[in-house]
């Protein structure tokens, strides 16, 4: 006799086949080349290989040409449309909410009966590693120290007063929140709904459905999935680029000025070889798969980072941080409404929107398709309430105690012009800005361990982003395949670790955030649009499952588990209904 809980799944997946899927004919990768260890789609695969070729070719051609080009590129975009960035991410802040916390919010994302595939620690880990742990480690530093010195005009503080750290802090909060959680919530929202719900591709395409149709398999679907790889490869570029530098620095500064072992320079040679080595290591994790590779090494990050923080809020100073971050939270909240739409036209702080702000934007929104697409890989099971409670409350919740923790503890020793202002003045925002939080641990005991940590939690975060990245770049390039071989997975392990060398060794990070803004203002664009196709599928998802021919199939599904449940519980039955013939105890 079938186990029970087979015979439910089975019944339930041909009623969500059934009642949900598209009347198509088409099946994710149904057009593939397979050959040679690969399963590719015949046109986005090599489309994209060839537009990021040329990308990086033109880069390292051009040389000093490209990065002043890059540089006009960026400032086009961050002064021409920063009001567009600002406004469409509070946009989706408030589509996602509604859709949590609506009567769209019970609907589950697989169907009735979908299955949880990882556990709540897990997911929560894995959203962690491949969402902003680069970032959180090269910036929970450096960004509240560079705002004490240069207040965010909003605020209307003066340089290196407690006002400045509470407005430093206000805005980190701000740029780490609620709003690039927002972004990537709303994009793995509607990627896993119309993959797991309706069947179709694990790709960018698929969310346009309502829209398209049957037009997703053709040129359109082709153009919306290229412009997701190359903003997926360049947004991760530019986070593996930060991470190599504060590895770097973190090598430098520990083994050398630290612990006098050994001293390696901080050069664009040694990141490049820096790339290579953690790349193979990627490689080596993500050939592993998503249970065996990313999400051990995902728990091992998240342990990792609880270790760090742990450590520090004991032997820091512990009021002072805890006060920071009730402090930084009120101000944060006090003012969160006024800063998300703030454009800093009408006077000061523009500078802080521009040069941070908008650049946080549209990283985030390049950066979406991977994290989102990831987050929709593993979040099966779950209903989208609390999909949205653990996207966007959790990671925005820790990350405001992070930031708390090493912020507080650097503004600590810099308010007054403590030891860690005294270093910033004395090596400059550049160079802070790697080793800003190396200088930081150094001023607890053992600080020479806890930086060793801190690299290796870089290190860790570079694997599990180009991990994950390589997983998703495989999804968009094989027409939405949820599984792909794992010579696939290795040759985009490498492919995105040779794009981030190549473009840092021939224009640096400026390249690499010009191509992360120059693809975020398209994808703005396709992320508004996705926010009224999400909407048009959750809510006709809500109306079968409220129909009266809904209700009669589930009925009729509880009948048969019924039918089974005494079958498999007795040697001989005579009523379907469990009123007859005992069981036996066997």
């Amino acid at each position: 006799m079938a186990d029970k809980s087979e015979t439910t799944g089975e019944m339930s997946e041909g009623l969500q086949v059934e009642l949900f899927h598209p009347d198509s004919d088409r099946k994710p990768g149904d057009t593939n080349y397979q050959g040679y260890g690969f399963d590719v789609h015949p046109v986005v695969f090599p489309a994209a290989l060839a537009l990021i070729g040329v990308f990086v070719a033109a880069t390292i051609l051009m040389g000093q040409d490209a990065a002043e080009v890059y540089s006009a590129v960026r400032t086009f975009f961050e002064t021409t449309f920063g009001w567009f960035f600002l406004l469409v991410v509070n946009v989706f802040i408030l589509t996602i909410l509604y859709f949590a916390f609506s009567k769209y919010g019970k609907i589950r994302i697989g169907g009735v009966q979908a299955r949880k595939e990882f556990s709540d620690f897990a997911w929560m880990a894995m959203l962690f590693s491949a969402g902003m742990g680069i970032g959180l480690m090269f910036f929970s530093v450096t960004e509240p120290i560079f705002y004490l010195n240069n207040p965010p005009g909003f605020f209307g503080a003066e340089a290196g007063t407690g006002a400045a750290a509470s407005a430093a802090m206000a805005q980190t909060f701000f740029h780490w929140g609620f709003h690039p959680w927002a972004i990537y919530g709303l994009v793995g929202l509607g990627l896993a709904f119309f993959s797991f719900n309706r069947g179709l591709p694990l790709t960018f395409r698929s969310i346009f459905w309502p829209l398209l149709g049957d037009r997703i398999y053709g040129w359109p679907g082709h153009v919306i999935d290229l412009v997701t790889v190359f903003a997926t490869l360049f947004g991760l570029a530019t986070s593996l680029g930060l991470g190599v530098a504060q590895v770097n620095g973190g090598i430098s500064y520990v083994g050398g000025d630290l612990l006098g072992v050994v001293s390696i320079p901080e050069t664009t040679l040694v990141q490049v070889l820096l790339i290579g080595g953690i790349t193979l290591i990627a490689t080596a994790s993500v050939a592993a798969g998503l249970d065996s590779g990313v999400k051990r090494l995902s728990t091992f990050n998240l342990y990792l980072m609880f270790t760090l923080l742990g450590f520090l809020l004991v032997v820091g100073p512990t009021i002072y941080i805890f006060g920071t971050w009730v402090q930084g939270l009120g101000t944060y909240f006090g003012n969160l409404l006024s800063l998300s739409f703030f454009t800093g036209t009408q006077g000061a702080g523009s500078s802080t929107v521009q040069g941070w702000t908008i650049f946080y934007w549209a990283w985030w929104i390049a950066w979406s398709p991977f994290v989102g697409m990831f987050i929709a890989r593993i979040s099966k099971g779950r209903t989208v309430r609390e999909f949205v409670i653990g996207v966007l409350f959790l990671p925005s919740l820790f990350s405001t105690i992070w930031l708390s923790t090493f912020g507080g503890s650097a503004l600590n020793q810099a308010v007054g012009g403590g030891t860690v202002q005294a270093q910033y003045n004395q090596i400059g925002y550049e160079a802070f800005s790697t080793l800003g939080m190396f200088i930081t641990l150094e001023q607890y005991p053992l600080g020479a361990i806890t930086g060793i940590l801190a690299t290796l939690l870089v290190i860790t975060f570079f694997v599990t982003s180009s991990d994950s990245g390589s997983l998703v770049v495989d999804h968009l390039t094989s027409g939405g395949k949820h599984d792909v071989p794992r010579a696939q997975r290795i040759f985009w392990a490498l492919t995105e670790g040779a794009v981030a060398a190549l473009l840092l060794w021939g224009g640096g990070l400026g390249a690499l955030q010009t191509a992360a803004i120059a693809t975020g203002f398209p994808f703005a664009v396709i992320l508004l649009l996705m926010c009224y196709t999400v909407y048009r599928g959750l809510n006709n998802e809500y109306e079968i499952l409220e129909s009266e021919e809904f209700a009669d199939r589930i009925q009729d599904i509880t009948a048969r588990e019924e039918v089974d449940v005494v079958s498999s519980g007795s040697d001989v039955v005579t009523d379907v209904s469990g009123s007859g013939a005992e069981g036996s105890d066997d």
